[in-house]
């Protein structure tokens, strides 16, 4: 097991909580830190990291210097190079799990981001306290607990100066609009926040199983034609979900790709085909649904 840390007191806490309950559990613990270089004296602060690390008796500290570049901004880039290399730290050294210092408050700023950009369910329904290789033990700790046990431990705490950055959106909900919201609404808007994205999770689990059943039974062979009567009995949420499976192969789905297929099991008045990403299309005829292009 291995604890991802970056020197900020949520990743620090979490470090000093691992390393307190590994060895008593019966369990090898270690530790990764990310070098994302976007910072002066990056490098060096993570060394002083691993340096903690070390000395909170976790063994082995792993430092992995990543570069930062792709689509989606600065924040997706260095994300997915962070849990790219967490995985590959995992992988080198045989961890089952990466533990992640994600609190109570980075839960409630997740949802709003869902909800800012009408997001389905499933972002709504924020972080996952256990996916594989990740689990989120302070999901519902505030930032603020965390903090407070760092102090009163001695914990050395970096704070890094892009989470208070104006230039990206989940500093200025941090900073700006979770505030005013706790003061509009009366406070516990962060705790409700959460609780929602819990009962959605919980609602999200019984809709894929239900989902899993219907894939099962009512869907063709991969690339196989769709009977049109086998989904227009569905609620719609349910045809939806199984017309995504039946597109897999099509990248780049949207909602409104979604909308304009169902419309052919739900509105079908002899309409053409309709237009996918990467030169895909789905017809009806003869009572069934044909993917074809690509």
């Amino acid at each position: 097991m291995l604890a991802a840390c970056s020197g900020g007191a949520d990743s620090v806490a979490l470090a000093a909580a691992l390393a307190f309950e590994a060895p008593r559990a019966g369990f090898a613990a270690g530790a990764v830190t990310v070098d994302h270089g976007l910072q002066p004296g990056s490098a060096e602060r993570a060394d002083r990291v691993a340096d903690l690390l070390r000395g909170l008796g976790l063994d082995p500290v792993l430092v992995r210097r990543v570069q930062v570049a792709g689509p989606g901004g600065p924040e997706a880039a260095a994300r997915h190079a962070r849990y790219a290399a967490l995985e590959q730290a995992a992988t080198a050294v045989g961890a089952d799990w990466v533990l992640l210092g994600h609190t109570l408050d980075d839960q409630a700023e997740t949802v709003l981001l869902g909800l800012g950009r009408g997001s389905g369910p499933r972002s709504i329904a924020g972080m996952r306290p256990a996916a594989a290789p990740y689990l989120r033990p302070l999901l519902g700790v505030r930032r603020a607990t965390t903090a407070a046990a760092c102090k009163a431990e001695g914990l050395p705490v970096w704070d890094d100066p892009h989470n208070a950055d104006p230039r990206f959106r989940r500093a200025r909900l941090r900073h700006e609009v979770l505030p005013l919201l706790e003061e509009v609404l009366g406070g516990g808007v962060a705790e409700a926040l959460a609780r929602t994205a819990d009962l959605l999770r919980a609602d999200l689990a019984a809709l894929e199983a239900v989902e899993a059943g219907l894939v099962r039974d009512r869907l063709p062979a991969a690339g196989g034609d769709l009977p049109a009567a086998a989904l227009a009995d569905l609620p719609e949420a349910l045809r939806r979900r199984l017309l995504r499976a039946w597109l897999r192969d099509v990248p780049g789905l949207t909602s409104a790709h979604l909308a304009a297929v169902d419309a052919l099991l739900t509105g079908w008045h002899g309409q053409g085909p309709v237009s996918l990403p990467a030169g895909w299309r789905v017809g009806r005829g003869q009572g069934v649904l044909r993917l074809a292009g690509g």
